[in-house]
């Protein structure tokens, strides 16, 4: 792929893209979010046309590519978001479009054949008979790239492809794309996790801004100078864990139980307690009732039974005004739908949950002078840019939009924040910047509750770890016993802490 571009609109997703790939090898492509990773690879599967530029497949020039014509070339894609039909079985979802026919009717059992050679092959331990509702995400992924080897995948593009894994899923993933390296397929491997891309990687290509940055083999780099080619500047991501001073509980939660929107991710009787000077990190795959638990907490899902009792008070089954008041404050897991309204300014967003308190208001009209100065002051406490207050949030990237939620949230006095997914979708600058804040909030002696799918957040940040496996508590421990093993153990069912065991 050289010098591709690409706009959606005014929007220059890619300037100046780059990128090639050899046989038998798996290549890493890195950046930070909305630097053209994924623009880039959805040009190449036929998603997008290019602006400008050239693909060559095989040393041939590919003109207007579709994904018919990717697939018909070799190249198969698994995307984020894996497209597979809930209510059919793993067989059906495999042959979709592909279906071997026998007269006029399906021949399921040449197809059976056919994919049982490429699970005997790659020891990808699927079983074709189960509907797609009835598998776990790694197996998931799985049956997402056996449909593109049964389609004649000679290039698999994976996207993020261990977001939603555990540590054991991601190391079994690992296993099969070295297989699949050793018998000559070339991999396209899409993340921002830089451990895991220099463990897998043969070479790796940096993007920034939509414009590439250049090539690296593994054995030449490191992750500090993969995050100056990806940022500009160096990083630090694992902040000093400063020990926790615990006070008293501010949040105590007895046998809460509550719907959900799968059967799995029902609340069933979960008890915890959060101290004053503490963070709290629930783990667990996404999915698994974490969602629905923080929804109970702060009053946007209904608690069927059980009790929530915020310093003391009791505010089961309050309005979310009401909670706020009591001195919850809480950072949405999706800042689109529930942290900002994007149509608002910067300073309309910062002001959003205290409009009717002094300086911002006089009696029942804004005060627009005491509302820029609050902006002012936050938007350079907290690096917001653009700098200017009237900045619509609908235009600012992901990352400084999560800054003003956080912003917003930590500078309200309050006992107990809630944090869900605080650095989901956001740069590594911004998750940086955020993480530092997580701290500096608990040694100021808020409890922090904090909600991540990004296990090496939580090790790095919490005191002690609660894991959810469908809609329970699997087990919780202090942070210096936990490592990726037990937690994944964990967030798979394994080991679970039963009635009447010990719990921290």
């Amino acid at each position: 792929m050289c010098g591709i571009q690409k706009c959606f609109g005014e929007v220059k997703a890619v300037r100046n893209g780059n990128f090639n790939l050899k046989k038998g090898e798996i290549h890493s492509l890195i950046g930070e979010n909305g630097a053209g990773k994924s623009t880039m690879m959805k040009m190449l599967y036929g998603m997008y046309a290019i602006d400008a530029g050239e693909i060559k497949v095989g040393g041939q020039v590919v003109e207007h590519l579709t994904p018919k014509i990717a697939i018909d070339r070799g190249i198969g894609m698994v995307h984020q978001e894996f497209m597979l039909v809930n209510e059919l079985t793993v067989l059906e979802n495999i042959i979709l479009g592909f279906e071997p026919r026998k007269g006029i009717t399906i021949d399921f059992e040449k197809a059976r054949e056919n994919v049982q050679k490429y699970i005997d092959q790659y020891q990808m331990d699927i079983q074709l008979n189960k509907k797609i509702n009835q598998i776990t995400v790694g197996e998931a992924q799985r049956v997402e790239i056996i449909k593109t080897l049964t389609r004649g995948a000679e290039i698999i593009i994976l996207d993020e492809p261990t977001a939603v894994l555990t540590p054991q899923e991601a190391r079994r993933l690992f296993e099969i794309l070295e297989n699949l390296k050793q018998d000559g397929k070339s991999i396209v491997f899409i993340s921002h996790k830089l451990n895991e891309v220099m463990q897998i990687s043969d070479r790796i290509s940096v993007m920034r801004q939509g414009e590439y940055i250049g090539t690296v083999k593994k054995e030449d780099t490191s992750p500090v100078q993969l995050t100056k080619m990806m940022i500009g500047r160096e990083v630090f991501l694992n902040i000093e864990h400063k020990k926790a001073k615990a006070g008293v509980p501010v949040l105590k939660v007895e046998e809460l139980w509550t719907s959900g929107e799968k059967e799995i991710s029902k609340i069933r009787g979960i008890s915890l307690e959060v101290k004053s000077g503490e963070i709290v990190g629930i783990a667990g795959i996404d999915g698994n009732g974490q969602s629905e638990f923080i929804e109970a907490l702060t009053g946007l899902r209904k608690i069927e039974k059980g009790k929530v009792f915020l310093d003391g008070k009791d505010i089961t089954n309050l309005s979310v005004k009401k909670i706020r008041k009591a001195g919850m404050n809480h950072i949405p897991e999706d800042r689109n739908t529930r942290g900002l309204n994007r149509s608002l300014s910067i300073k309309e967003n910062l002001i959003a949950v205290q409009l009717d308190k002094k300086p911002f208001s006089k009696g029942i009209l804004l005060n627009e002078s005491g509302i820029t100065e609050h902006a002012k002051e936050l938007i350079k406490k907290f690096d917001i840019r653009p700098q200017n207050p009237d900045t619509i949030t609908q235009s600012m990237s992901g990352g400084n939009a999560q800054k003003v939620v956080v912003a917003r949230e930590v500078s309200v006095a309050g006992k107990l924040l809630i944090a869900s997914q605080p650095t989901r979708g956001v740069d590594i600058g911004a998750i940086e910047s955020i993480r530092s804040i997580l701290q500096d909030v608990k040694t100021k002696g808020l409890g922090v509750l904090l909600v991540s799918a990004d296990l090496e957040e939580i090790l790095s940040l919490s005191d002690r770890i609660v894991v959810m496996h469908e809609g329970e508590i699997a087990g919780s421990m202090y942070a210096e016993e936990a490592n990726e093993e037990n937690l994944g153990l964990l967030m798979m069912g394994g080991n679970k802490v039963r009635e009447g065991e010990e719990k921290h």
